[in-house]
């Protein structure tokens, strides 16, 4: 069954599932925190969905790939926030495991997507 909106894609699914939790971890940091890497780990898991989101509406294959990409860099930029993070020792060791497998989860379930967008891709200018 193909999605008739993103809102029906696991991956949009996956990926606004990992914004809640990063928001709620980010909120957990220290007030002075508020501004600088909390506010960066929002702004960066926000985008992941919203790429992707976006690329769909684009309607073309070529600009939903490219949005699907940005999301991907999104995904990567959140996980050396979160590194940042426990290194910092700004959160429980738990909460910081927790949040890094969604993220190796949901980017594994970005790759396959791209990989499987890509090959339709390819059959159809075949």
């Amino acid at each position: 069954m193909e999605a008739k909106t993103y809102r029906e894609l696991d991956i949009w699914k996956k990926s606004m599932d990992l914004a809640v939790a990063a928001y709620r971890l980010a909120n957990l940091l220290p007030p002075e925190e508020k501004y600088n890497l909390a506010l960066q780990i929002k702004r960066t898991v926000v985008a992941i969905p919203s790429h992707i989101a976006k690329g769909w509406a684009g309607a073309q294959r070529g600009e939903f790939l490219h949005r699907l990409s940005l999301a991907q860099g999104a995904l990567a930029e959140l996980e050396t926030l979160l590194a940042i993070a426990g290194r910092l020792n700004f959160t429980e060791r738990e909460d910081a495991v927790e949040i890094w497998e969604q993220t190796q989860e949901t980017n594994g379930m970005l790759s396959k997507f791209i990989r499987t967008l890509r090959e339709k891709e390819k059959k159809a200018s075949s």
